[in-house]
């Protein structure tokens, strides 16, 4: 059952990698090169965007039908087992809510820079003119 959360973990490092270094600055070269990689790159790793949203509803399912350990029937280690499962699951709402925006983020970025290179194209092409 970790193994998705290690996989969603390593994206979420991957994609925070890659919107650093979409938004360093660095020459017009290098950055034309990155944001086509990495435009290359985004289309396959789309996967995540579904990968998540079932990660959530398995997430939502859960703490629907969780036994609740309120009453003084609870030992102290049920409460503490409880209690990290609330935890572990508040992490994992964000470590895929943070997945999802910074795939977003992304492919915005690219998308702009895009726009943006086109828009110099045309802009040079009428001052050749």
């Amino acid at each position: 059952m970790a193994l998705q959360w290690m996989i969603l973990t390593y994206v979420v490092a991957a994609e925070a990698a890659l919107a650093l270094l979409l938004t360093l600055p660095s020459p017009k070269v290098v950055k034309t090169r990155l944001v086509s990689l990495i435009s290359l790159i985004l289309q396959p790793s789309i996967f995540i965007l579904p990968f998540s949203g079932f990660q959530l509803l398995d997430l939502y399912w859960k703490n629907e039908h969780r036994l609740m350990c309120t009453g003084e029937i609870c030992t102290a280690a049920e409460r503490d087992r409880y209690e990290k499962s609330i935890y572990k699951a508040q992490r994992n709402v964000i470590l895929c809510a943070s997945a999802c925006l910074l795939y977003w983020c992304i492919y915005r970025l690219c998308k702009y820079y895009k726009e943006i290179q086109s828009l110099e194209e045309v802009e040079k092409r009428y001052k050749d003119q």
